[in-house]
């Protein structure tokens, strides 16, 4: 099948952190499937991202259902509701049957849809226990809710090379690195069943296991640049993305999207 437009809804997953572009902006994975899409499409091909980081799963309905709606994709990627099993008050039954409307809501259009399940982050960020058990419900009802409307579902959890491979992922520990989005593209892809570049499939060798004294300093240093930060903007009320706004608001071809603000707090 091919498809003439695509837009992509979610938070930092989606928005293609912390996958640079020279000048600083991300690409990530939703760029990259819309890049190999287009080349199916042709040059009319319309891409839409308006993902957002640090956005909770309310703020990305509320933000970007309707923009979505209205410009009555072919395509349309959903995936949100991370950043609320991270927070200690959640509900993740609620998440899903919030989720499930939308994607009601958007499958109702005609348009199809692609879900993801959640990667497991557990083996290299504190607090599983608190979260993990949440990460679980939300998985299996985005299963649920994948098969029941008929959307394309991308199991990320299911992929150990997220699980085992710390090079998977960025510095922080949460977001994808280079390697990880291309890996993400590739999985969107072959759930499409689009050809794509087994290159993106490759996964970099593993770093070898530091010593014990050497990791728990690695630990304390994520701790100091990343974590304190992040419990920093919580304990304000503020977020990541305050001042951002979506990189692709308007479908566009590819390579013709205007300029966004980027926040001065990169996290």
């Amino acid at each position: 099948m091919t498809w003439r437009s695509y837009v992509a809804m979610g938070d930092s997953f989606t928005e293609g952190m912390d996958d640079a572009y020279p000048d600083g902006t991300f690409r990530g994975w939703a760029d990259l499937v819309a890049t190999r899409l287009a080349v199916d499409a042709g040059p009319d091909f319309g891409y839409a991202n308006l993902a957002i980081r640090g956005r909770l799963l309310n703020a990305v309905i509320t933000e970007q259902l309707e923009p979505t709606l209205a410009m009555k994709p072919d395509l349309v990627s959903f995936a949100a509701g991370g950043n609320d099993v991270l927070r200690r008050k959640t509900d993740p039954v609620a998440l899903i049957e919030r989720v499930d409307g939308v994607i009601g809501q958007i499958r109702a259009t005609g348009a199809d849809v692609i879900m993801f399940r959640f990667a497991d982050v557990s083996t290299h960020l504190p607090g599983q226990r608190i979260y993990g058990p949440r990460v679980a419900v939300l998985n299996r009802g985005v299963g649920e809710i994948a098969e029941r409307h008929g959307a394309h579902l991308v199991d990320l959890f299911a992929d150990d090379a997220f699980r085992h491979n710390q090079a998977m992922w960025s510095l922080d520990r949460l977001h994808l690195s280079p390697a990880g989005h291309r890996r993400v593209a590739a999985n969107v892809l072959s759930a499409l069943g689009v050809g794509v570049d087994e290159e993106w499939l490759l996964v970099p060798p593993a770093p070898a296991p530091s010593a014990w004294l050497a990791a728990r300093g690695a630990d304390l240093r994520w701790a100091g640049q990343h974590l304190a930060p992040w419990i920093k903007r919580r304990l304000q009320g503020r977020s990541s993305g305050d001042l951002i706004t979506p990189k692709r608001p308007k479908l566009s071809p590819i390579g013709s999207a205007p300029l966004r603000r980027r926040s001065p707090d990169n996290r």
